[in-house]
């Protein structure tokens, strides 16, 4: 046997797999963060039966968090949630269904290890509406954060935030694309680490060849779902039939990504993947497969068709409304793109006051990359935890509505130079 030529053919289907693939060259920052694996304890899905007390709890449901329950009295009950593994961001996040035998009214006390606080006023799924529990039903006595709740046979849902787990996610993607296949699609581009699909959101019409690129992303950290809500109400601004959003989306490429971390997301993470990361802090390294698939995918589209990335925004949650931003704009592709859309906003949004807070992007975070990488504009958009849903829904349809019309100024030659 000839063993050279089956050698070198070996050698050209190599060269040849990796020809075909993109791989983004590593971004360095000023202070690295260490994204290799680590440990995550998975929580055992149970449901905790208290028989004498005809009280039943369950955490059995994507994107529940219940990690034990401890009976106090017939009626009263400690709920013991724990996070994915340490150290972590003090955001205690919490999802469980609950009912009883007999209709019944019990007190629930939350219980988080040394250190952690409770973050979240407690909303109730009853009956397919959410509700957010008031300050008679929801106290802090003592130190001690304490629910009420009047219970009978039909299961309620107690959750940090409103429940949007993968299918949630995935089904309402499904629905706003209805009807709109012909330049929009919803694709699989890779696998979380625990196998479950990684999805994007890819928007065009007409030709795609150097046609500038603006990518949106969400749920980096899974409970930060008023920064989801934003991004729901900006992507269907963005995908709404008129003249607008038309003469937008034939100038301009959207890829959208709705569940970043759909493992962490499922699992009930308080904010780290199921590889125990953060993942806003993988934009250099890309340790984590959620960002490596995201960054090469992107990458891939950008050498494909000959683009730029413009716009980069990543929708998130903290405890009032703020953008991030990077205090570097003269370089990028766009320098007078945020003045002009605070501008609008503080226009265009009844009693809304642009909080904006520029750094240097020192830490690997998203808003750093799009700027490094691309010379974009890179966006940390925050909403409050507490913002009414009515408002988020309305700010992220006008900071769509903004964006779209600005930058179609800014790509016509005879108004580049608005400022």
């Amino acid at each position: 046997m000839n063993f050279y030529p089956l050698f070198y053919k070996s050698i050209l289907l190599i060269y040849i797999f990796i020809g075909g693939c993109v791989t983004t060259p590593k971004i360095l920052f000023e202070d690295p963060v260490d994204t290799k694996n680590k440990r995550i304890s998975i929580q055992e899905k149970k449901t905790f039966s208290f028989e004498q007390a005809g009280v039943y709890f369950s955490n059995d449901f994507l994107g529940a968090r219940l990690n034990n329950v401890f009976k106090k009295n017939d009626t009263s009950f400690i709920i013991s949630i724990l996070p994915e593994n340490q150290p972590i961001n003090p955001s205690p996040f919490y999802a469980f269904e609950v009912w009883s035998r007999t209709p019944k009214k019990i007190v629930l006390e939350f219980n988080y290890p040394e250190g952690y606080k409770h973050r979240y006023i407690p909303k109730i799924l009853s009956d397919g509406k959410w509700f957010i529990s008031d300050s008679t039903s929801f106290q802090e006595l003592n130190n001690k954060h304490i629910l009420k709740l009047s219970l009978d046979n039909k299961p309620i849902i107690v959750s940090g935030q409103e429940l949007n787990n993968s299918e949630i996610v995935y089904s309402w993607v499904n629905e706003v694309i209805g009807g709109k296949e012909n330049y929009v699609s919803f694709n699989k581009i890779g696998k979380s680490k625990l196998k479950r699909p990684f999805m994007v959101i890819d928007i065009n019409k007409g030709n795609s060849r150097q046609k500038p690129i603006i990518v949106l992303i969400t749920r980096q950290h899974p409970p930060e779902v008023t920064g989801y809500f934003a991004f729901k109400s900006f992507l269907k601004t963005i995908l709404d039939d008129n003249e607008l959003s038309s003469a937008f989306l034939e100038k301009f490429r959207v890829l959208a990504f709705p569940l970043m971390n759909p493992d962490g997301v499922d699992l009930g993470h308080w904010r780290h993947n199921a590889g125990g990361i953060d993942l806003n802090r993988d934009w250099s390294a890309y340790n984590q497969k959620e960002i490596k698939t995201t960054v090469n995918f992107i990458s891939k589209i950008l050498k494909e068709n000959n683009s730029k990335l413009v716009l980069g925004i990543d929708f998130h949650s903290t405890f009032y409304d703020v953008f991030y931003t990077n205090e570097e704009r003269a370089s990028t592709s766009m320098p007078y793109f945020l003045d002009n859309w605070f501008s609008s906003l503080e226009k265009n949004i009844p009693n809304y006051v642009v909080n904006e807070q520029p750094s240097e992007s020192k830490q690997p975070v998203s808003k750093g990359w799009f700027l490094k990488a691309h010379k974009a504009v890179g966006i940390v958009y925050e909403i409050g935890d507490n913002t009414p849903r009515d408002r988020i829904q309305l700010i992220g349809e006008k900071s769509a509505l903004s964006m779209m019309k600005i930058m179609l100024d800014m790509s016509n030659p005879l108004k580049s130079e608005i400022k």
